[in-house]
């Protein structure tokens, strides 16, 4: 925390929020979350609490996670950079069609989502659907 109360930013603009379970620290992530990647915080949140009801949450390093309901371990976390909102599908190489980015990580795949970029909402979904169905990261 900085000494004003709010949660330091580091660098590429990524809240330092501390670990917890459930919702509250999720939307305090998503509340730090600096200029215009809130929106896409907020977008992110709903579309993946519509499309898996009763998903599970936490933020741990510094990054939202979501779990299948009633499971253990985690299928999708996002992070802030300096210039996008990187979306971390972690069994991303099983979803059809794949996620556009690829990782050093053999299954993770990834979805940048820029300032100002429109991004297909419906796709996410369906991804989000998918990748909840599927094993989870354990973490």
């Amino acid at each position: 925390m900085a000494k004003d109360g709010k949660p330091r930013l580091l660098s590429g603009g990524n809240p330092q929020i501390p670990k917890g379970q459930g919702d509250a620290p999720v939307q305090a992530y998503i509340a730090a979350m600096p200029g215009w990647k809130r929106g896409v915080g907020e977008r992110l949140d709903a579309l993946i609490s519509r499309t898996v009801p009763g998903v599970r949450k936490a933020v741990k390093w510094n990054s939202p996670l979501y779990g299948a309901p009633g499971g253990e371990g985690w299928f999708l976390s996002y992070h802030c950079y300096d210039r996008y909102v990187k979306i971390a599908f972690f069994r991303g190489a099983l979803l059809e069609p794949v996620p556009p980015e690829p990782s050093k990580s053999g299954d993770t795949r990834y979805l940048h989502i820029h300032e100002g970029e429109d991004w297909d909402e419906a796709q996410f979904a369906d991804w989000v659907a998918q990748a909840s169905r599927l094993p989870p990261e354990v973490m």
